[in-house]
């Protein structure tokens, strides 16, 4: 039983944000594998220019940082394309996905919250500067489950 169902408007418009943070992950992760790549280089010409033979793999370990974190937000950043191309073409899986990540980054947010809280003293105050994404994660969710959008991932 196929049935022939249009793609809902905000199925598009979240895959068209999903693809801009993908894309912002890609170019960030790029930027930081550069980096890392630069402050390997640049530490062991520092080390050699100047004679010191003292901690060189420390110093030349600081370069492994953002290169890891470069290489993860990479991936993540082409996870993320993949999982958008799956939101527009209907496919299942990009469903059971977008609620997981949005479930994760709802609870990500409430715990950020308490702890800006408790930090500050102020429980309005961690609420408030995670008010943004509290809401965003709990209208994917709200959005994601409506009748229309399941329909869509159903055909």
């Amino acid at each position: 039983m196929t049935t022939n169902t249009e793609r809902p408007i905000g199925v598009t418009i979240i895959a068209i944000l999903i693809i801009i943070g993908g894309i912002s992950l890609i170019v960030g992760g790029i930027s930081l594998i550069g980096l890392g790549a630069l402050l390997s280089m640049s530490s062991g010409e520092i080390i050699q220019s100047n004679g010191i033979s003292t901690d060189v793999a420390q110093l030349a370990s600081l370069g492994m940082i953002p290169l890891a974190l470069g290489v993860v937000m990479l991936i993540l950043g082409i996870a993320y394309l993949i999982v958008s191309y799956g939101l527009l073409k209907g496919k299942d899986w990009a469903w059971v996905i977008t609620i997981i990540v949005a479930i994760i980054g709802l609870i990500i947010q409430i715990i950020s919250a308490i702890i800006a809280g408790s930090i500050t003293s102020s429980v309005l105050y961690g609420l408030a500067s995670h008010i943004v994404g509290i809401i965003i994660s709990g209208i994917i969710i709200y959005y994601m489950f409506r009748p229309h959008v399941k329909a869509f991932y159903r055909q």
